[in-house]
């Protein structure tokens, strides 16, 4: 089941985010940071255990971030991610948004929503407000994608 996190549920997203952190995968996220964005997260719920977790992060009136995509190891290949991100995009179809991005390192994942590479100069400079406190700048080696939600149908190869 997806669903909003409850507060309490915080320290499993954080531990979730955290374990790929600790491999380079996704970027770390501090536990204060989760509690002040929890209303931005959605969580993959399956026997009362959070399997995955992703956050759709407002910008602007027209654009959006995706962010956060992290599945539980021995979860992956179920088709969690997959689920969590059209979430993601429904969602911000549904507020009107009409740009989705993400900075990743799996860019053959987001391809398949119909995601395109671009430059991060072409993304705002309110978008760089957070990344001048990542650990990974300026030498950023994550990849920018976006997905127009005006031109394309919403979901996992356009089926959805």
């Amino acid at each position: 089941m997806i669903r909003r996190p409850l507060v309490r549920e915080a320290i499993h997203i954080y531990d979730l985010i955290n374990h790929y952190a600790r491999e380079g995968i996704l970027l770390p996220r501090s536990l204060s940071s989760i509690y002040e964005n929890i209303r931005d997260f959605w969580v993959f719920e399956r026997g009362g255990q959070i399997l995955g977790c992703v956050a759709l992060h407002i910008l602007w009136e027209d654009l959006a971030e995706i962010k956060s995509l992290a599945v539980r190891e021995d979860h992956r290949g179920e088709g969690i991610g997959l689920a969590l991100v059209e979430t993601c995009l429904k969602e911000a179809k549904e507020l009107g948004i009409k740009r989705v991005f993400v900075l990743t390192y799996a860019q053959g994942f987001f391809s398949k929503f119909g995601f395109e590479e671009v430059e991060k100069t072409k993304l705002p400079h309110k978008v760089w407000g957070e990344c001048i406190n990542c650990v990974k700048f300026p030498s950023c080696d994550e990849v920018a994608l976006w997905l127009d939600l005006e031109k394309k149908p919403v979901g996992h190869d356009a089926k959805v």
